[in-house]
Order: structure tokens, then sequence, then C-alpha cells
């Protein structure tokens, strides 16, 4: 169980969590968090998305604009010269 999470993308393994968490009823999220390593805001928002119809049909993983900043973007002055 615990290789399989390992080899899911982000948002997958929310989910993943969050179905078995859910299997197992009363205790589960607290043993899921532990079995797994996941935090306790991890597990809430997979069972947020569980309930989310329109959060379940999305192809990204991570919201628009999240990720780091482009250099060029970041430092001013930086120019781009291609060779």
């Amino acid at each position: 169980m615990q290789r399989y999470y390992q080899s899911l993308s982000e948002k997958d393994r929310r989910r993943y969590a969050a179905i078995e968490a859910v299997k197992l009823g009363y205790g589960g999220h607290a043993y899921i968090r532990r079995l797994l390593g996941c935090h306790h805001e991890t597990l809430a928002l997979g069972l947020a998305e569980l309930n989310d119809t329109t959060a379940l049909n999305q192809e990204r993983i991570r919201q628009p604009g999240g990720g780091r900043k482009s250099t060029l973007a970041t430092i001013a002055g930086l120019e781009c010269s291609k060779k």
C-alpha cells in the first residue's frame, strides 16, 4: 500500500488516501495518516475532492499559476540570449 501510494501523483495520492480512510470507517483517518505519512490537511482535501464532481473531472494536478516562476520574470534586467 505504501509503495503504491509513493508511485502516484500528488492529486492521486490525496484521493487514494481519502478512499482508504473512508473504507476503514471509524479511526481510518488517523490510521491512514500514520501509515502513509500524509498530513491531515492533505487527507481533508482529498475527502473534499471526492465529494466534488468538478474536482474529479479536472486534468491538472496543481492549480493554474502554481509552481516556481520563471527566472526571467523574477530578476529585473535579465534577458534570454539564444545561440
